[in-house]
């Protein structure tokens, strides 16, 4: 069932499921919470907290960004790590959570890392599906000017019809036509959203020295056919002294939990039984 909460200013929209381990899943962009279906469909024994990120799905992307810290775009707003992070401790506070494991997929495992600096009292473990801990490089933050640009010339729907090609796997466009179309469904930010959520991924920090002070378990899958997050990008997670189980799904794409669900939830089953009491 969906239901909202208020984070600093904004009408939050998430999904509270099932019973059992609590695990919040953070979903890519410019998907939504239903990322994270077709897995959850084949997870038990959990309780599935998935929000919608701010400016996302059913969620708010609210008035009070701050402007000016994208130089190469000083006007944009910016939809930063740590407001995404605070949205998400707001969450486990309005429904009392204290601690939980923490699943996310490339936006939403960069999200994952502001969180273990913000609270890691509260996380038992991290699971990292096509996210790295490395910033933009050069030709990322080429592409998020440009990106942007396009957004504000109100050619949003073809940066979308791009995104929805070149995020999935051939492979998975191979197996099943229909999967393009189906997340395009779900690729609804608004043009100021989608300026805000560039700025703030192309001004994220440098992650990796956070990677060595993460002291809890870590799964990390990569996907052999993702077309912005290498596999050599994501053995960067092995450092984590907590331990890290690293899986590549060589067939696989940037949206690798949704192409292909059975198997990554597989894969985070073993891994969860360990925070099974």
């Amino acid at each position: 069932m969906t239901s909202t909460y208020l984070s600093d200013g904004a009408r939050l929209s998430f999904n509270d499921t099932g019973a059992g381990l609590p695990v919040v899943f953070l979903h890519p962009t410019p998907l939504d919470h239903d990322y994270w279906r077709p897995l959850i469909q084949d997870l038990a024994g959990v309780r599935a907290i998935v929000p919608d990120l701010r400016g996302h799905g059913g969620s708010q992307l609210g008035t009070s960004l701050p402007v000016g810290r994208f130089t190469r775009v000083p006007d944009a707003p910016v939809l930063n790590m740590a407001q995404l992070a605070a949205d998400v401790l707001s969450l486990l506070d309005h429904l009392e959570v204290k601690e939980a494991v923490f699943a996310g997929c490339s936006i939403g495992g960069y999200v994952l890392l502001e969180l273990w600096r913000k609270a890691p009292e509260r996380m038992r473990g991290l699971a990292f599906v096509c996210s790295k801990p490395q910033p933009d490089a050069e030709a990322n933050l080429v592409k998020r000017v440009a990106n942007i640009t396009q957004a504000r010339a109100g050619g949003v729907n073809a940066l979308y019809d791009g995104m929805a090609q070149s995020l999935v796997a051939a492979t998975a466009r191979q197996r099943n036509p229909e999967i393009v179309s189906e997340l395009q469904v779900r690729m609804t930010l608004t043009p100021e959203a989608l300026v805000a959520v560039q700025a703030g991924l192309a001004t994220r920090p440098d992650s990796v020295p956070t990677v060595a002070s993460i002291g809890v378990p870590v799964l990390a899958i990569a996907g052999g056919e993702d077309s912005a997050v290498t596999p050599a990008d994501m053995e960067a997670f092995r450092a984590a002294p907590g331990g890290c189980e690293y899986h590549l799904l060589p067939d696989a794409g940037h949206f690798a939990a949704y192409e292909q669900p059975r198997k990554v939830a597989a894969l985070f089953a073993l891994w969860l039984k360990q925070f099974q009491p």
